[in-house]
């Protein structure tokens, strides 16, 4: 079992960490595949999963050739959060995080005295990952019910918290998830601020 230091945006340092870890072939999996900092890095086959189902939505309908529009307004945006069924889960997916201050699900309409366009720069972003997530899987699941076939290379970066929970995933539990898969063949890697002492940090 391997600990990484930091964050997604270090993602030039650690996709070569996976990069030199894993085998020919390798099947690549991502429990909180997020914002696909790292998961576009890396080459296919590659399994991102996430349990916000409107993000996956997102990043499959990116990956079918979906193209996130360039404007959303504020009316637009509180529409979509309080009436995301009216919308298709794509949109809500890029809305709820492109469109959101500080990238949080939903925190609030993102602005600045600049007049920035964040959903511009979230199309942008997200046009410039489909071409690395083309033939990816994704799926939407609580990560520990996930079924994941043998001698794949896992890369977790859950969601971190200063209390003994990661954004809704219990500590113990997720650290003892990562043992298990260790002791079932699987390479695996986190990325944290800490780590228990059986993890051997590899990249600070």
């Amino acid at each position: 079992m391997r600990f990484l230091g930091g964050k997604v945006r270090t993602a030039k340092y650690i996709v070569p960490v996976l990069q030199a870890a894993r085998k020919p072939n390798q099947l690549y999996v991502e429990p909180f595949v997020g914002g696909c900092s790292i998961f576009t890095g890396m080459d296919n086959p590659k399994w991102g999963n996430d349990l916000n189902p409107y993000l996956i939505a997102m990043w499959e309908a990116v990956r079918d050739g979906w193209e996130p529009p360039s404007d959303v307004s504020e009316e637009l945006y509180k529409d979509i959060q309080y009436n995301k069924d009216a919308f298709p889960p794509c949109l809500v997916g890029f809305v709820g995080y492109g469109c959101s201050f500080g990238g949080k699900w939903f925190g609030g309409y993102a602005r600045d005295s600049c007049g920035k366009n964040y959903a511009q720069t979230a199309r942008r972003v997200a046009l410039c990952a489909a071409p690395s997530v083309n033939g990816a899987k994704y799926t939407s699941k609580d990560y520990q019910a996930l079924l994941i076939p043998p001698n794949s290379l896992i890369y977790c970066d859950p969601p971190y918290g200063n209390t003994k929970t990661y954004g809704g995933i219990v500590e113990t539990e997720f650290w003892h998830w990562c043992r298990i898969k260790h002791m079932e063949g699987h390479p695996i890697f986190v990325s944290g601020y800490v780590a228990p002492p059986d993890f051997v940090e590899v990249l600070r």
